[in-house]
């Protein structure tokens, strides 16, 4: 694991993954511990997702796009 901070681009594309995720879950009428036990994760994870506070993992991400029946590409682009 890295030390160095992250490049100036990587919150924004965090904060823009976090509002596609939201709005994917809302437009399906889920809450964020629906969609959590869904994908088999803590509530808190999603949240922590939506607002861009952690780096999601490429699990956490494929989980997620599963619980929401869409293709990974369709949670990371908006």
């Amino acid at each position: 694991m890295t030390t160095e901070p992250a490049p100036d681009w990587v919150l924004p594309r965090r904060q823009q993954i976090g509002r596609r995720l939201r709005e994917l879950r809302e437009d399906r009428g889920l809450t964020q511990i629906q969609l959590a036990e869904r994908a088999g994760m803590d509530h808190k994870t999603v949240h922590r997702i939506e607002y861009a506070t952690s780096d999601p993992s490429l699990s956490m991400l494929l989980r997620l796009a599963a619980a929401l029946d869409v293709e990974l590409a369709e949670l990371l682009v908006a």
